[in-house]
């Protein structure tokens, strides 16, 4: 099992280039189920959740191409509408080539997803939709059956905005017959990226980004070029992880507007920032302050945010409440950050942080994605060597990432596992 070793204690400076967001990568590579016609994407992420979608697809029938700079996808021909448990397993977002796989071919079977342990997220927002839209809809052995000769508009309340649920069933719209309305819908950037990729390709969506989104059905899609949008969790951990250890980055290719949230709680810990067009500069002079945070659906503060959001205040001066009320689950984190010295008690769905001037190295075990890089991110600031275990988990959103914080100056080194 590889880990990660990390001296801790070094500033970092310099710049970084961020990704292309995974959140966004992989329903676009879903979504190209939905129609033939080669489709040419760049700034796709090389990370194991985009890897395993292309194994994926291509299980499923579909070319997919790595070239040097981008990905191309043809779906002319889609030999299968299977995806099964061996894959779906360690991939949550397995669960988006349900709704093209229905809107397309009339049937997908899909095993129900695995992924992150943090939390229930149950996919009862998807097959209601499906429902809604015409779509037989069984739970058989473990795998979701959907069937439907062809879907219909319907309008779609969503008692608690879901992505993924907003995606697949704006996917699946798009080739149904009538208008669908999705109301409630999830505002993320990366729901809009889809939008945007599925109307270059003849899709007609207007809305995303807000509660609201309407398709108009169509019969058919063609191919398109698409560069995927940066990926704002990947720049916030550079970020936080520039703010708590006192340094001075630049971060590149990133999207100010879509981390407004994490920037101005930043602002109010005492981090000097200065945003231009695609780029982000940070400085630390002193001592932050703790500040709190509850996070929420976008337009809120990004649950995604909070395991770094924590490490940082696990260091800053008073007291800082962080609330988490997107998934029960996601203060596994905490544990292991006590074993660094750090000061947090757990209350319910929220963690009661004393900042410490100084957190020290140890052995810590990562539980999921964003906790792996919460862990790496409290490392970086600790005294000693802190080594993270069960990095895998990193694996599957991060890209190059410890290339990256050593290019900042930063002692970060892979061990691999026997």
């Amino acid at each position: 099992m590889d880990q990660i070793i990390i001296q801790g204690g070094r500033p970092l400076r310099g710049e970084v280039r961020t990704s292309g967001a995974k959140n966004a990568a992989l329903p676009i590579l879903a979504s190209t189920i939905l129609g033939g016609g080669e489709c040419v994407l760049s700034n796709m992420p090389r990370v194991v959740d985009v890897l395993t979608m292309g194994k994926l697809l291509g299980m499923l029938g579909i070319s997919v191409a790595q070239e040097a700079n981008h990905t191309i996808v043809e779906a002319q021909a889609v030999a299968s509408t299977e995806a099964p448990y061996d894959l779906v397993r360690t991939m949550r977002a397995s669960v988006l080539v349900l709704g093209p796989l229905v809107a397309r071919l009339g049937e997908a079977k899909v095993s129900l997803p695995g992924g992150c342990a943090i939390g229930s997220r149950p996919v009862n927002f998807h097959l209601a939709g499906l429902e809604k839209m015409g779509a037989t809809v069984e739970i058989e052995h473990g795998y979701i059956k959907a069937t439907a000769r062809r879907l219909k508009g319907a309008r779609i309340y969503f008692d608690t905005p879901s992505v993924t649920g907003t995606e697949n069933l704006m996917m699946a719209a798009v080739l149904a017959e009538g208008t669908t309305v999705l109301e409630n819908a999830a505002k993320e950037p990366e729901i809009s990226d889809l939008a945007a990729f599925l109307t270059k390709r003849g899709a007609r969506i207007t809305g995303a980004g807000t509660d609201m989104i309407t398709i108009e059905g169509v019969t058919g899609l063609h191919g398109a070029d698409h560069a995927v949008i940066p990926d704002r969790i990947e720049a916030g951990t550079y970020l936080v992880a520039g703010a708590i250890t006192g340094g001075e980055v630049v971060i590149d290719d990133c999207r100010p507007e879509h981390m407004e949230p994490l920037l101005m709680k930043l602002r109010e810990s005492g981090v000097e920032l200065i945003e231009e067009k695609e780029r982000i500069r940070l400085k630390v002079t002193g001592r932050l302050k703790g500040t709190n945070v509850r996070t929420s659906p976008h337009p809120g503060f990004p649950t995604d945010m909070q395991a770094q959001f924590v490490a940082l205040m696990s260091v800053a001066e008073g007291t800082s409440v962080v609330t988490e009320t997107i998934f029960e689950s996601r203060f596994m984190h905490v544990e292991e950050l006590r074993r660094m010295g750090a000061d947090i008690r757990v209350e319910g769905n929220r963690v009661v942080i004393t900042g410490k001037e100084r957190l020290t190295g140890a052995p810590v075990m990562a539980s999921d994605l964003r906790a792996s890089a919460g862990l790496i991110v409290a490392g970086l600031a600790a005294e000693g060597t802190t080594e993270v275990s069960r990095v895998y988990h990193l694996d599957r959103g991060y890209e190059r990432l410890e290339e990256k914080f050593r290019a900042l100056g930063a002692s970060v080194e892979r061990r691999k596992g026997k």
